[in-house]
């Protein structure tokens, strides 16, 4: 007999519950309301939604829309998105993370004391990914991305450093980077750091670990979008070499059960639970065949 497990850890996190529990209640009112890109990284949780009335728009047709109800999502925007919006006569359901909100904050309140002089804002996060946009914008543009952390040799180690992350990026990574530049940094530059990785996404990790190495074959649930849903995958592989990464229950397929008796499924903060329960169903139904 085959033992299936959801984590019961995983799935959406605070903030994308609270997006789309608000794009829900909009809906049922029945009023039409637009998305500003993908409400979550999930393209089957965003069909669902898409049913229910849901339409997504990107930043170019928001410039030309007007008087009409459209969602922010978790991820946050830039200010010059607010302006538009605002200018658009745009009625705004700011699904914003908390989390992302204190964030920008800080970081506009770095850049704004830092104009005068040539500091460098440093935000470690994914190039062209929505919160990051968001973060960057806070700086008129002007922060400095790093993706990876081999990327912090590109800084000016004479010049004051100010460093940030994006909210779901690997604590170990940020850290890394932290040492790298507290190694190398001029005595004459000052540097400061600020934890914003979100614990919610933080504590999965050794919780994760924990969960691939006490099962013999692990499923893990993620949107091909998803950023979040690549750094806990990984984690998982690495304890567990018999991880996979799947975006959708049909691509679970029965020789990946052959000789397995303990099946474990977990996801990023953008897999719906209801994802997860089909591919557990789909296991079984594979198994009994």
């Amino acid at each position: 007999m085959i033992h299936v497990e959801i984590d019961e850890c995983s799935g959406f996190c605070f903030g994308v519950t609270r997006a789309i529990k608000l794009a829900e209640e909009e809906l049922a009112k029945g009023t039409t309301l637009y998305c500003l890109g993908d409400i979550v990284h999930n393209g089957l949780e965003c069909e669902r939604l898409e049913k229910l009335g849901l339409i997504t728009i990107n930043h170019e047709e928001l410039a030309k829309l007007h008087n009409a109800k459209v969602l922010f999502r978790a991820h946050g925007e830039p200010p010059e998105t607010y302006q538009i919006a605002k200018q658009n006569g745009i009625q705004l359901i700011d699904a914003t993370c908390p989390v992302v909100l204190q964030l920008q904050k800080r970081i506009k309140s770095e850049y704004d004391k830092s104009v005068p002089t040539d500091k460098q804002i440093v935000i470690y996060g994914k190039n062209g990914h929505a919160e990051v946009l968001g973060l960057v914008g806070q700086t008129q543009g002007k922060a400095i991305v790093l993706e990876h952390p081999e990327e912090v040799t590109q800084l000016n180690f004479n010049k004051d450093i100010r460093l940030y992350s994006q909210t779901t990026k690997s604590l170990e990574d940020y850290w890394e980077i932290i040492r790298y530049i507290e190694k190398h940094i001029s005595p004459n530059a000052t540097f400061e750091y600020h934890d914003t990785i979100c614990r919610q996404v933080a504590n999965r990790m050794p919780h994760l670990q924990k969960f691939a190495k006490e099962h013999e074959l692990i499923i893990f649930v993620s949107g091909k979008k998803s950023s979040n849903g690549r750094i806990l995958f990984e984690e998982c592989h690495k304890v567990n070499p018999n991880t996979y990464l799947i975006s959708e229950p049909e691509e679970i397929y029965s020789e990946l059960l052959d000789g397995v008796q303990t099946v474990g499924i977990c996801g990023a903060t953008s897999t719906p639970t209801w994802l997860m329960e089909n591919c557990k169903r789909r296991i079984l139904e594979l198994y009994h065949q």
